[in-house]
């Protein structure tokens, strides 16, 4: 018996088939699904989702949403997501060089607005990299 997964972002359908396994990045932690999971709802973190299907493992970045596990199908409504096969990881390594670089630079500095997005974006260019070596 397989799970039905479906990851939807607001502008595509990143996957909708089928999964024997299925690993959410939740704000708690990792959690991992299986056959026969229990019904449950949970907030997703930006992070690495990852996805077997026989023996392949499949990675997609995602951007933060929610996760809703029912009767064998799992929903993930997420901000964005992208597949780490479809992420050019050169590209992603340079992109976390530049975040490093700018989140350091509000190191000691009192929250705003500037230093959260650089946060976020530091989170974001991360799990782009991550799910590029998952594979």
């Amino acid at each position: 018996m397989t799970l039905n997964l479906r990851v939807l972002a607001p502008d595509q359908s990143v996957f909708d088939g089928t999964a024997d396994e299925v690993i959410l990045p939740s704000t708690s932690g990792q959690v991992g699904i299986l056959t026969g999971h229990v019904s449950m709802l949970t907030a997703l973190d930006v992070g690495v989702m990852r996805l077997r299907a026989g023996k392949d493992w499949t990675s997609i970045a995602l951007m933060g949403g929610f996760a809703e596990v029912e009767a064998n199908e799992v929903t993930v409504l997420v901000n964005g997501a992208e597949l780490g096969s479809r992420i050019d990881a050169g590209k992603a390594e340079q992109e976390l060089e530049l975040a490093e670089q700018k989140a350091a630079g509000f190191e000691g500095q009192p929250a705003s607005t500037e230093k959260v997005k650089a946060q976020q974006d530091l989170a974001r260019s991360r799990a782009r990299l991550q799910a590029t070596r998952a594979n």
